[in-house]
């Protein structure tokens, strides 16, 4: 493990679109929040642009992500959204600089995709948190929003998470891995597939049918993602469909079903996700996950 260095007072932050885009004047109110924190901001060019649901071309995201993955004076990346787009990237990016001084890349969401294959590839850790989309004029001051500041200080933390009728109780360390369902179903079978054997899995996700969720558990559980764990995070699952008939089960219900033959703990409804309380996560260090009958704990272990 290769931690990069945390930040501080008058360190410079890229902030770069590499998947869909959005609107300028959002990311210039996030980038004065995060001004206000103490560092110097660059923008981007693919922040404010449009290509079709794009931010900019492949070749132009990629070059942007490229040149601040090499830059030597930004010190940690935080996107600007989700959406889609990473995964045409991710093959062409050379993270030879990268390795030799590492970066803090923040985000969630489609940025699951480079989370995963950064820690599968160089066991460098990232950070699962709000991206600039989620830092507005109503959620500036929340924890959740401060908690990205923290973790890229290098703060300590520890969540607590409410009881849940379906949580399993139970102690696990290990690594904690994974972010979004449907990017981390999606890598299935290729080279940026997660080793979760051991490690703490974190899974969220927002607009899916019901069946689709059940669909992308099995995928998860038939490519052995599931059956080495140490612990099990389930974040929120927002913004549910279902189809003309009902599926017959919640998101979690459905998780509990797949898992209920595994005896490591597990937790429902952390507070991180498509949600304003999204707490930052530093993926790819451990942690120890406490699950008990008056809810729990997640907190980082400093190596």
């Amino acid at each position: 493990m290769k931690i990069p260095p945390y930040l501080k007072k008058g360190d410079l932050i890229g902030i770069t679109c590499s998947s869909s885009k959005m609107e300028l004047a959002a990311a210039e109110y996030a980038a004065g929040v995060i001004s206000s924190w103490g560092y110097q901001v660059h923008l981007g060019i693919t922040v404010g642009t449009s290509f079709h649901n794009f931010s900019a071309p492949d070749e132009l995201r990629l070059e942007e992500l490229q040149d601040m993955l090499d830059d030597p004076e930004i010190k940690a990346i935080i996107f600007g959204r989700g959406g889609y787009g990473m995964v045409c990237l991710l093959d062409s990016l050379n993270f030879t600089r990268f390795r030799k001084h590492p970066k803090w890349l923040c985000g969630y969401s489609d940025i699951t995709t480079l989370h995963a294959h950064v820690h599968q590839h160089f066991g460098i850790p990232t950070i699962h948190s709000m991206m600039c989309s989620g830092i507005r004029p109503e959620t500036a001051e929340l924890e959740y929003v401060q908690s990205l500041e923290h973790a890229l200080r290098g703060k300590a933390y520890k969540y607590a998470f409410t009881p849940h009728e379906l949580n399993r109780t139970g102690q696990a360390s290990g690594v904690l891995v994974g972010g979004n369902l449907s990017l981390l179903a999606n890598l299935s079978g290729s080279p940026s597939q997660i080793d979760t054997a051991g490690k703490i899995l974190l899974l969220e996700d927002i607009g899916e049918y019901r069946y689709n969720v059940d669909r992308m558990m099995y995928n998860l559980l038939r490519a052995g993602w599931l059956d080495k764990l140490a612990g099990l995070v389930v974040g929120a699952f927002v913004d549910s469909k279902e189809t003309e008939t009902p599926f017959g089960q919640t998101e979690f219900e459905i998780i509990e079903s797949i898992v209920q033959d595994f005896d490591y703990p597990v937790c429902y409804n952390f507070p991180s996700g498509h949600q304003p309380e999204n707490y930052a996560l530093q993926l790819g260090m451990p942690h120890l996950l406490k699950v008990g009958a008056k809810g729990g704990t997640l907190a980082v272990q400093k190596p």
